[in-house]
């Protein structure tokens, strides 16, 4: 297996990029990096829509450079500890979501699921496109899989 370098979380780039620091986690860093941004959802989940957008928009783009940044930093396209991509699919996948823990945890698993699952065309996608969006366009669509699932689990279980 090849040993990644490591990020220097001291760099702001690197510690944003890296979820704070959850990213440099040994196992499933993309999992615990969306177990931060549910922590960091929280707060957001009280704004309307607009608001929402807005903060989700700002998220994206800075993402975009961040770790487009971050990957050149470490010279490795799409380092695994790479986790505000997961941010922005997670913030994604929570648009309009109902109110309601477990509507959140559904939301988790969902993102997860299709994050880790990478259906068309998504994969392809992950695989063709490359800088700061080749990192970001996956863990967006994904997000848009698990919104679209989370919306209708709504509609029809409620």
């Amino acid at each position: 297996m090849k040993k990644l370098p490591p990020p220097d979380l001291k760099n702001p780039v690197h510690f944003l990029a890296f979820g704070f620091g959850s990213g440099c986690a040994p196992i499933a860093p993309g999992t615990w990096g969306t177990l931060v941004a549910v922590l960091l959802y929280f707060p957001l989940s009280f704004l309307s829509l607009i608001p929402y957008l807005l903060v989700l928009a700002l998220v994206i783009l800075s993402g975009i450079w961040l770790c487009g940044r971050a990957a050149a930093d470490l010279k490795e396209h799409d380092h695994p500890g790479i986790v505000w991509d997961e941010f922005a699919g997670f913030f994604v996948t929570m648009i309009a979501a109902p109110s309601g823990w477990q509507w959140i945890v559904v939301g988790f698993l969902l993102f997860r699921l299709f994050d880790i699952w990478k259906p068309w065309p998504i994969r392809v996608l992950d695989r063709r496109v490359s800088g700061g969006f080749g990192i970001m366009v996956d863990d967006l669509l994904a997000g848009v899989y698990a919104l679209i699932l989370l919306q209708l689990a709504h509609r029809v279980l409620t």
